[in-house]
């Protein structure tokens, strides 16, 4: 997690231990061992058992070049199971390690360990790796950069060094309890105690909690590799006094613009350049919520400083006095996002935005209640349920990979999911009158090898209403369109930026907005969907897409390994 020299890439032969990690490169293989146990921590005058990896808070750097090998093995020295994804990683032909629970693996049990083959392919930059089984990611998550290949440079003139950021939800009470009680009672997971940069809380809140220091050499540009590891919290970042230069974005260049402030979304990671020019001193750096929802909302500050060698005293203003937008700036957020486009340079993969669609899916978003069942302790008669073209994800007992793979396994899928809302009314107007209720199940869409697709999110005002940020396991996407209200299909695509449209694997659906998204199936294998707030995720706002196999070996799925993969209990 600290400073890193660039340059000094970590080992081309040997054995590193970096923060408890031992990682063993040979080449472009490189081996990990995360050790995934409870450990105490104390924020906000609290002490709290947490589960961690390598007993660390945010857990260990991963850090390799692009085109590289990872074999991670997790150990779960825990009291229950979880799974690990490599989120961004597009793990080309290979879903069985992309790790989100149920999907495409069972947990690994308490006492067990499962090693986790990593391909990385085109991506560059700044990813991150998390637990993906109910709320484990809050504690269970860490950084995975990946550096330019050998023979590879930047598209701009190197950094002098490059630092990690990972921003963070903090709850006092423990996540696992967290979401069971939710589930349990029908309603939402109240909102953090507090949130963190780097595991520390900063200086706005109450007990002395630390405050992560980042210390830099005047004259001197930094790449900072920026993560939304938040539970549910879109955020602003800013660093007082200083101009971010944004150049990449979920691990693929972007044309590099000036801002004052950058706006990222839970699962997204940003590159950022910053100079060290300003006078010697101490600044700090902050971050807030972008809140647009009705939802409650903590909208303090948390800060981090940015803290010059051989500079005294503290930070030189005050923490409320950063440049930041205000947490419900929607227009803020527009702009920003407006800014990032596609750069054009070897080092990011060929721009292909395809033109001739053979697959389009419109998805309703919603949030929505159902009747408490018997086996709910439920404090209202009715339970927070969320949904896609009214769908609820109903997580199977099987992993679906398995399912489709053996075909011999039938009733854990059905592939009806509806490629449109079964209803079209007015998303983004006064839905009070409307029906709420929703249907239950475990519905995916299937594609076929090769087709271009096209997906537009749209926002509803159900519930609480507000943004959402969207993520597709298996693929990068290019972002072609977004717009407010309801998305028309004859007008708007004609607004659609088909020339340098980013290529992301998590993006921001505005509230009462929509959004388009534009990829090729290229990738067989099953990848989840679902948004990255995790109490939507929780209340099934998921679905899965099936990329079918082509006519060769090397477009089908990869066969299992060899070793096996976790059972699931009762099978």
């Amino acid at each position: 997690m600290g400073l890193c020299k660039l340059g000094c890439v970590p080992c081309l032969l040997g054995i590193l231990f970096l923060s408890s990690l031992e990682l063993l490169c040979m080449a472009d293989v490189h081996y990990y061992d995360l050790i995934v146990r409870e450990s105490n921590f104390t924020r906000l005058c609290t002490t709290k058992s947490m589960l961690v990896v390598n007993d660390s808070y945010p857990g260990p750097e991963i850090r390799v070049h692009r085109g590289d090998t990872v074999f991670v093995n997790v150990h779960n020295h825990g009291s229950y199971g979880f799974t690990i994804h490599w989120h961004g990683v597009k793990q080309p032909r290979n879903p069985w390690f992309d790790g989100p629970e149920f999907v495409t693996q069972c947990p690994i049990q308490p006492g067990t360990n499962f090693t986790y083959q990593v391909i990385l392919s085109d991506e560059i930059g700044t990813l991150w790796w998390h637990a993906h089984s109910d709320w484990t990611r809050g504690s269970v998550h860490g950084a995975f950069v990946i550096l330019p290949a050998p023979h590879e440079s930047y598209p701009f003139h190197p950094p002098d060094a490059d630092q990690t950021i990972i921003l963070e939800s903090w709850y006092n009470d423990d996540y696992l309890e967290l979401i069971r009680n939710s589930t349990l009672n029908g309603q939402a997971v109240g909102i953090p105690n507090a949130y963190a940069i780097n595991g520390h809380l900063g200086d706005t809140y109450e007990c002395n909690d630390t405050i992560f220091r980042m210390e830099v050499n005047y004259q001197d540009t930094y790449l900072l590799r920026i993560i939304n590891a938040a539970m549910n919290e879109e955020k602003f970042f800013s660093i007082a006094n200083h101009t971010l230069i944004v150049v990449a974005q979920d691990a693929s260049y972007v044309t590099r613009f000036a801002t004052d402030y950058i706006m990222i979304s839970p699962g997204q990671t940003m590159d950022v350049l910053v100079q060290a020019n300003q006078n010697i001193g101490q600044y700090y750096m902050v971050m807030r919520n972008f809140h647009d929802s009705a939802a409650s909302s903590n909208n303090n500050l948390t800060t981090a400083i940015f803290q010059y060698k051989n500079s005294v005293g503290g930070p030189m203003n005050n923490a409320s006095l950063v440049s930041l937008p205000e947490p419900d700036d929607s227009k803020a957020t527009s702009s920003f996002l407006s800014r990032i486009r596609n750069l054009r340079v070897r080092q990011n993969p060929p721009l292909r935005v395809p033109r001739a669609i053979h697959r389009r899916v419109y998805i309703a978003i919603s949030t929505n209640s159902i009747p408490c069942t018997n086996d709910s302790v439920c404090i209202t008669e009715n339970r927070f349920v969320a949904a896609l073209n009214n769908v609820s994800f109903v997580s199977p007992v099987i992993d679906i990979l398995q399912a489709y793979y053996k075909r011999s396994i039938n009733g854990v899928f059905t592939k009806d999911f509806p490629l449109e809302p079964p209803e079209y009314y007015n998303f983004t107007g006064d839905l009070t009158a409307l029906n709420r209720n929703v249907n239950m199940g475990t519905k995916i869409v299937m594609l076929n090898y090769g087709e271009a697709v096209e997906i537009v999110f749209q926002a509803t005002q159900f519930g609480a209403g507000g943004s959402h940020p969207f993520h597709l396991h298996g693929f990068s996407f290019y972002r072609v369109g977004s717009g407010s209200g309801n998305f028309n299909n004859v007008t708007d695509p004609k607004s659609y930026n088909l020339v340098d449209p980013p290529l992301i694997n998590t993006v921001h659906v505005p509230a009462s907005g929509w959004v388009a998204l534009r990829f090729f199936a290229n990738n067989p294998g099953v990848w989840f969907s679902h948004c990255h707030f995790e109490r939507h995720s929780s209340w099934g706002m998921d679905t899965v897409f099936i990329v079918k196999n082509g006519g060769t070996k090397a477009t089908s799925i990869r066969p299992p390994p060899a070793s096996g993969m976790p059972v699931c209990s009762g099978t």
